[in-house]
């Protein structure tokens, strides 16, 4: 399979592109009438993109964009454009600069003038970026909360009802604020079912509570009982909502990738969720009793933390339970990696494993049992050669696995 990374790495790209965020925006926006100018406020893994795909279409009208992202998604093309504003803030865990950033939105948006149409562009990452907290609850309460809800390998939708209940400004009550304007909201999605609602803790959502988790520990219930955001009344101004890409429009495209490459191609049935041991063990059995080809899976895994983790994210700690399962089986190969370009707190997006990933790490001096139970997945995957380095790719929706069986 010399050729299996080359093709499988390709065909993740492929797929990459096809919901790229300023490609997207810009598409999106090609037929707008002209009209007022308008203010962008993007947040998010892909705002910078976003951003500036709004500014291909719209041009001048753009009168001033904030955009807040991560650390190192910001593409130096931004720096060429005056009316934009960076914010940088913390992500996966929020920090000084998400609540700072927060504030900002809220200046902004309560200091408008009058006639100004507001563009919203909200993407995957926002709910650490941008934070409004109520009296009496501070950063460390909430890094506490979300230090808790990742450790525990919870879904994205028990997470965000959670943050929604903590918040100021998620879950549709950022909307509190924008009454009398104009309002379209255009959003990447990277949760299931593309509901705005969940998108970003639903920033431009309407205000809709999902229900907690079950056995929530004593702490976080008293947090809840003592600083839960008031709902009652929320106004929801009248908004349009689109959601411009989605995980079902990257499996679509690797789907053709691969079989533009002349492989019979075969895409999962459902989105994943779950342990991430547990998916690579069905991941790796599919691909061993299937037909020879190209498998397409896409999602969202969950890894639950050891006190003190090690380098790495939920792919890559996927791709490496995969690899034990690889051995000795040189027809087969899996690539796992998030399509925003990043992997947990890391700057890589996943790794390609094959028969030999194990065999490569282990003479390197690692132990990838080891490394498995102390979530530090990074540290064999690069010993062994096997990461994938995209840098920010300027979208995020969510997480693919691509599997290769040639025979």
């Amino acid at each position: 399979m010399s050729n299996g990374r080359a093709l499988l790495l390709s065909i993740w790209q492929q797929a990459v592109a096809a919901v790229d965020g300023r490609r997207r925006v810009r598409e999106a926006l090609a037929d707008l009438p002209v009209g007022d100018p308008w203010e962008v406020i993007a947040i998010g893994k892909a705002a910078p993109a976003m951003t500036l795909g709004a500014i291909d279409a719209l041009g001048s009208q753009v009168a001033h964009a904030l955009t807040i992202s991560r650390s190192g998604h910001f593409p130096a093309e931004l720096d060429s454009k005056p009316q934009v504003e960076q914010g940088v803030a913390g992500h996966p865990l929020p920090d000084t600069q998400s609540l700072a950033a927060g504030e900002r939105v809220l200046e902004l948006l309560n200091s408008l003038p009058a006639g100004r149409r507001l563009l919203f562009l909200i993407s995957g990452g926002s709910s650490s970026l941008v934070e409004v907290l109520p009296d009496g609850l501070g950063l460390a309460d909430l890094r506490r909360v979300n230090d808790w809800a990742l450790a525990g390998g919870y879904d994205i939708a028990a997470i965000n009802s959670i943050r929604k209940r903590l918040s100021l400004i998620k879950g549709g009550r950022l909307l509190s604020h924008v009454a009398g304007r104009e309002v379209l909201a255009l959003l990447i999605s990277d949760v299931p079912g593309d509901d705005p609602s969940l998108i970003g803790s639903g920033l431009v959502g309407e205000p809709v509570l999902e229900r907690l988790p079950t056995n929530l520990p004593p702490w976080l219930n008293a947090l809840l009982a003592r600083h839960a955001a008031p709902r009652d009344a929320l106004a929801v101004p009248s908004i349009q909502r689109h959601v411009i890409a989605t995980l079902d429009d990257a499996l679509a495209a690797a789907q053709e990738a691969g079989r533009a490459a002349g492989l019979a191609t075969q895409k999962g049935s459902r989105r994943f969720a779950g342990d991430a041991v547990e998916l690579a063990a069905g991941f790796c059995h599919e691909l061993k009793m299937g037909p020879s080809g190209l498998r397409i899976w896409g999602g969202e895994s969950t890894v639950r933390l050891p006190a003190k983790p090690g380098r790495g994210g939920r792919n890559q700690h996927l791709a490496l339970a995969a690899a034990r399962l690889l051995v000795s089986h040189e027809e087969l190969m899996l690539l796992a990696a998030g399509t925003d370009g990043t992997d947990g707190p890391t700057p890589d997006a996943g790794a390609i494993v094959d028969s030999e990933t194990i065999e490569r790490g282990t003479l390197s001096g690692l132990d990838a049992d080891d490394c498995l139970a102390r979530a530090d997945s990074g540290a064999f995957l690069e010993a062994s050669g096997d990461l994938v380095h995209s840098g920010p790719t300027g979208t995020n929706v969510g997480d693919l696995v691509l599997g290769i069986k040639q025979v």
